[in-house]
């Protein structure tokens, strides 16, 4: 495989490809509040339920309280969510409910429909939350790799140990996958891959920085 090109991350990040979604966040957040987001003096003079963009250096994105994305609705795709630091917290339609974090891997299809939140809680209340988010969405389906969309929920003991950690960085990657024609009304699933769970290859670069 060779490198072709090397460009900044930016919002959105210019692709080679119309059908090809790319948004990368970098937050600094200011130190935690009892409620999981900043402070109330922090809030003020924000456009609160759609704060992009803010000159601060971080956003609260459609959050009031607490960054992220409240309740909002999927249809005809696949999400996959890789929180390598910090935490996500996930609830949806389905009923499944959870905080993930660590290296964790979250995989969720919509299919026919799906209502689901992501917010961003903010834990460290001595230091700032540094929150770093990089979306893509693309037309090009990938195998579930449970291979059955109607599989029961995968759970772990993780969850209880990445829920107990008060990390001041949150990292997730988060894949956008559009789902072929003959998929898209696909029963909803939701799915957790431990990190524990999944296989780890470091790798190095050309000046050998792993």
């Amino acid at each position: 495989m060779a490198l072709l090109k090397v460009s900044p991350l930016g919002f959105p990040w210019k692709t080679e490809d119309p059908f090809l979604f790319c948004v990368y966040h970098d937050d600094s957040y200011p130190a935690a509040q009892k409620n999981m987001g900043p402070s109330r003096a922090a809030l003020a003079g924000r456009r609160l339920g759609s704060d992009f963009g803010h000159p601060s250096g971080w956003s609260m994105y459609h959050g009031e309280e607490i960054p992220g994305f409240p309740k909002h609705p999927h249809r005809g795709f696949e999400t996959v969510t890789i929180a390598r630091h910090g935490l996500v917290d996930h609830c949806d339609s389905l009923g499944c409910a959870g905080r993930f974090g660590g290296g964790d891997v979250q995989w969720m299809t919509a299919g026919k429909g799906i209502s689901h939140s992501e917010m961003f809680p903010l834990l460290d209340m001595q230091s700032p939350n540094r929150l770093e988010l990089f979306q893509v969405s693309t037309r090009t389906p990938l195998q579930h790799p449970s291979g059955n969309l109607d599989e029961d929920i995968v759970v772990g003991p993780g969850a209880a140990d990445v829920s107990a950690a008060q990390p001041s960085r949150c990292a997730p990657l988060q894949v956008w996958l559009n789902l072929p024609s003959a998929d898209k009304m696909a029963e909803p699933h939701f799915a957790m891959l431990w990190a524990e769970d999944i296989p780890l290859q470091k790798v190095a670069d050309a000046q050998v920085r792993g």
